[in-house]
């Protein structure tokens, strides 16, 4: 059996963590390689599977990766996850969706594509700070934070790409900065471990390539719980989900759950590896 790890032209050997699955999976006797997502060279009837890993520029290239994803699902290949949840995954307006499902999300207006976008009109008065940012988005891309006091320059500044994009406007969280944001993993639905995520200081950007800290923490039963209806809320198989959310206290206010191309820190867990490909193999065979 071949699967296609697919990734993006700047990472055409995927990240040094995911390289690790190919000779994980080897031993199980299914030959894995690296795909550029968008290559035109490539036969997509040449595999099995295609699992999604390093496709970090779908974001930059949405028309295109749309169609992409429509070939894709007219070939009949199998893609793990569904291409029906990354189809519903990407666009970040599914937020909407879980939270008429009960699921607590941080306080989120949905703008639809407008040409006359008004944010002094539509956030609430209470609001001190807010975060704005595209529903197709990934890695803090078109992301601001801004106080009320700025509402007519970042108006400006968003106005065309509310005309081309969707917008979510989100109440800013000040938690994120001191106690960070908390990922919890998935692997076929079970959990498998959690990371937090903390800013350096001043800023709130969690990622790595923003000076983020990473650290493996072991959170309650009951957060745990929480993170797993935030998963149960998907009814088709799913390899992984990432659950990212601000935890206060005993309560998970989620921010987002990723089922695309997360980072499934590899190398943060012991084992997370090989329990990822026990899951891979529990989904195909």
């Amino acid at each position: 059996m071949t699967i296609g790890l697919l990734t993006c032209e700047k990472l055409p050997d995927l990240t040094i963590s995911d390289q690790q699955l190919i000779p994980e999976l080897a031993k199980h006797n299914l030959i894995a390689k690296a795909v550029i997502w968008n290559d035109k060279t490539i036969n997509w009837n040449d595999f099995d599977y295609l699992i999604f890993r390093n496709t970090w520029d779908y974001f930059e290239k949405e028309t295109e990766f749309n169609l992409w994803l429509d070939q894709i699902e007219q070939l009949g290949i199998k893609t793990l996850n569904p291409i029906e949840i990354i189809k519903q995954n990407k666009h970040k307006f599914y937020l909407r969706e879980m939270e008429k499902e009960g699921v607590s999300i941080l306080p989120t207006i949905f703008i639809d594509k407008t040409e006359h976008l008004n944010i002094a009109e539509i956030i609430p008065k209470h609001w001190k700070k807010a975060v704005i940012k595209p529903a197709f988005s990934a890695g803090s891309y078109q992301t601001s934070v801004f106080d009320l006091l700025e509402i007519k320059k970042v108006n400006n500044e968003y106005t065309k790409i509310a005309q081309e994009k969707e917008l979510l406007l989100q109440e800013f969280i000040p938690e994120i900065q001191t106690l960070g944001e908390t990922s919890f993993i998935f692997f076929n639905k079970k959990f498998s471990h959690a990371v937090n995520k903390k800013p350096i200081d001043g800023d709130f950007r969690v990622q790595s390539q923003f000076g983020g800290k990473y650290t493996l923490i072991q959170p309650s039963q009951e957060l745990i719980d929480k993170a797993q209806k935030v998963v149960n809320t998907f009814h088709d198989k799913l390899l992984y989900a990432r659950v990212d959310g601000i935890v206060i206290g005993t309560e998970l206010h989620l921010m987002e759950i990723e089922c695309i191309e997360p980072d499934l820190y590899f190398d943060i867990s012991e084992g997370a590896l090989k329990r990822f490909v026990t899951s891979i193999i529990e989904l195909i065979k």
